[in-house]
């Protein structure tokens, strides 16, 4: 009897743990470590303020990071890890990116030229790949995980961009910081403004109004702080909107 009870017991044991398991679950809840990258994050980029003269002081520590992320396999991370992989890895190849032609550049379109621009050169290692930092925004961020708050995490360098966050973006925490960051942009007088009837908003809601659905006034009404939340609703039938100026200045000195 106790033989036949020690058989079942392995047997379910190699059913839920074993290699071979038949109800294991093939993605992992496992954090990648973005240490490096927090330390970095929190000495040189400050309310959005990028300090690449301090990055590139320790460019070989980011190189360590992405080598980091280079080694990850993404296929194995949850979902919420997966997202905020994308989003980090984004931002730290577009700060190596800026680093490439640093300090002699004023934009980061002074990295791109008449036939390629930098969004499309072939630099980020991930997966086994080279790919460009246009494939992770438009093949991986939007498609795969269709949440337009991607818009107000990954950052592109310049002034107009949301700013970048002093902080990564981490699996356990994600709904919170894409929330934080979008409603942080949406209420920036400097970014976005009501004035009279006429909403001025970011470039970033016309390049990419199917991701807002269309609906630039309906996003606002959803992340808008109270004052900003009370005129919209009183106004949301006449509202016009229109799109400032993108300045693509380097969003740091």
């Amino acid at each position: 009897m106790k033989i036949r009870q020690y058989i079942i017991i392995i047997f379910l044991f190699f059913i839920f743990h074993g290699p071979m398991g038949f109800i294991s679950n093939s993605r992992s809840d496992t954090a990648v470590d973005h240490s490096i990258y927090a330390n970095l994050l929190k000495k040189y980029v400050h309310q959005g303020n990028v300090d690449y003269r301090g990055f590139k002081m320790e460019e070989s520590k980011l190189d360590q990071y992405l080598k980091v992320l280079e080694n990850v396999d993404s296929k194995s991370l949850s979902g919420n890890e997966q997202f905020a992989f994308y989003i980090n890895a984004y931002n730290a190849w577009t700060i190596k990116l800026i680093l490439s032609g640093y300090p002699g550049i004023k934009s980061i379109k002074d990295l791109g030229n008449i036939l390629k621009t930098p969004w499309k050169k072939k630099i980020c290692r991930i997966d086994g790949d080279v790919i460009t930092l246009d494939d992770i925004e438009h093949r991986i961020l939007r498609p795969r995980f269709k949440d337009p708050r991607v818009h107000f995490a990954i950052n592109c360098a310049a002034l107009s961009c949301p700013p970048l966050w002093s902080q990564p973006f981490l699996g356990n925490t994600l709904d919170r910081q894409l929330d934080d960051a979008t409603r942080a942009f949406i209420n920036d007088t400097k970014r976005n403004y009501l004035d009279g009837e006429t909403l001025y908003v970011s470039k970033i809601f016309n390049w990419f109004g199917k991701d807002f659905n269309d609906d630039v006034t309906g996003f606002f009404l959803k992340y808008a702080d109270d004052n900003l939340k009370k005129e919209l609703e009183v106004k949301k039938n006449k509202i016009k909107v229109k799109y400032l100026h993108y300045d693509w200045s380097l969003n740091g000195k």
